[in-house]
C-alpha cells in the first residue's frame, strides 16, 4: 500500500448533489456553489501545501472532476489543464439508479432499495457496482502512486480511499459527511482535513 502523501479533493457541488439525484458516470457540471468551493479549495491547498506544485495531479475524467481540478490549478497559479486523467477515478457506476433520488428509489424498487441500506458496501446496483467493487478499481490505482499526488474525483472514491489508507471499517464509511469543500491529506495512517 502507498505511504505517499495524498491530497484529495472532491469535486464541487453540481445541481444533481444539492437535491440528491444520484450522478454516478453521468456527466453533470458543476454549479455556482461548486465552483465557489473548487476555489476555496484550491486557496486551502496553498496555504498549507507550500510545495504541492511538485505533487502529481490526477483527476477523475468526469467533467465536475476536471472543471474543480482546474479551478483548483488555477488558485494555485498553475496550468489549469496540465493534469492527469483516469478512468479508475470515476465516481461508483450507479448504473440503472443514475438520475434517481433515495426517495424515488424507494418508491420504485423499495426491496433493492431496502438491500442497498442494509449493505452499502457489498450491494451491487442493477447494472452498475458496489462500493467493494468501487475499492478494487480505486485500489489498483492506488497501487501505482510513487510520488505525492494531489487528485480530484468524488466522494465514493474518497470513501473507499478512506478504508483503504486508513483502516475505517466499510460499514462506517457512512457515517460521516464527506464534504465538497474540504481539502482531505492523507499519509500512512494519518487523516487531516482543511
Amino acid at each position: 500500500m502507498t505511504h505517499v502523501p495524498i491530497v484529495f479533493v472532491r469535486h464541487g457541488e453540481t445541481d444533481w448533489n444539492a437535491i440528491g439525484r444520484y450522478q454516478g458516470h453521468r456527466d453533470i457540471p458543476l454549479n455556482d456553489k461548486g465552483r465557489s468551493q473548487a476555489q476555496r479549495n484550491g486557496l486551502v491547498i496553498a496555504e498549507n501545501f507550500p510545495d504541492v506544485a511538485d505533487f502529481d495531479f490526477i483527476a477523475s475524467p468526469l467533467a465536475r472532476a476536471r472543471e474543480t481540478m482546474e479551478i483548483v490549478r488555477a488558485a494555485l497559479g498553475l496550468d489549469p489543464v496540465q493534469y492527469q486523467l483516469d478512468d479508475r477515478l470515476k465516481e461508483i457506476h450507479y448504473g440503472a439508479w443514475e438520475g434517481f433520488t433515495d426517495v424515488e428509489l424507494a418508491d420504485r424498487e423499495p426491496q433493492l432499495f431496502a438491500q442497498r441500506q442494509a449493505d452499502l458496501w457489498q450491494f451491487v446496483v442493477p447494472d452498475g457496482e458496489s462500493y467493494a467493487l468501487l475499492s478494487e478499481r480505486v485500489g489498483e490505482w492506488l497501487a501505482t502512486l510513487d510520488q505525492p499526488t494531489l487528485v480530484v474525483a468524488h466522494g465514493g472514491v474518497g470513501r473507499v480511499l478512506r478504508h483503504r489508507l486508513l483502516g475505517i471499517d466499510p460499514q462506517d464509511l457512512f457515517v460521516e459527511l464527506f464534504p465538497q469543500d474540504r481539502v482531505f491529506h492523507w499519509q500512512n495512517t494519518a487523516e487531516a482535513a482543511f
